[in-house]
């Protein structure tokens, strides 16, 4: 004989797993794009001889994504911690952007 309560519990279990699961879904599509932006901002800083941080720019956000957080209810120190680990990878994208850049710029012929 099964347990009813249980029987529903499972099945609530299941519909919330099912929505994490389409949440963590979107989640890493929503990174796919948002590391498509910034590699394009990474070529656009080595082509100009830009910076690959921009402190200014890392302190506005996580700030914006404080508040963001904290209106949403979510931990605002997580968000931040959230935020860091993805500029500290934006960053290493971007030195190694530049790294090329500057590799290709050596190897190529001079002019006529």
């Amino acid at each position: 004989m099964t347990d009813t309560r249980t029987d529903a519990a499972r099945a609530q279990l299941a519909q919330y797993r099912a929505s994490i699961d389409n949440i963590d879904a979107a989640l890493i599509h929503m990174l796919a794009e948002r590391f498509r932006c910034t590699q394009a901002v990474g070529v656009l800083k080595a082509t100009h001889g830009l910076p690959a941080a921009d402190p200014a720019r890392e302190g506005q956000q996580i700030a914006r994504l404080r508040q963001l957080a904290r209106d949403a209810h979510l931990d605002p120190d997580f968000a931040e911690k959230f935020l860091n680990f993805v500029i500290k990878e934006v960053i290493r994208h971007h030195e190694q952007i530049a790294a090329d850049s500057a590799a290709q710029k050596d190897t190529a012929p001079q002019g006529a």
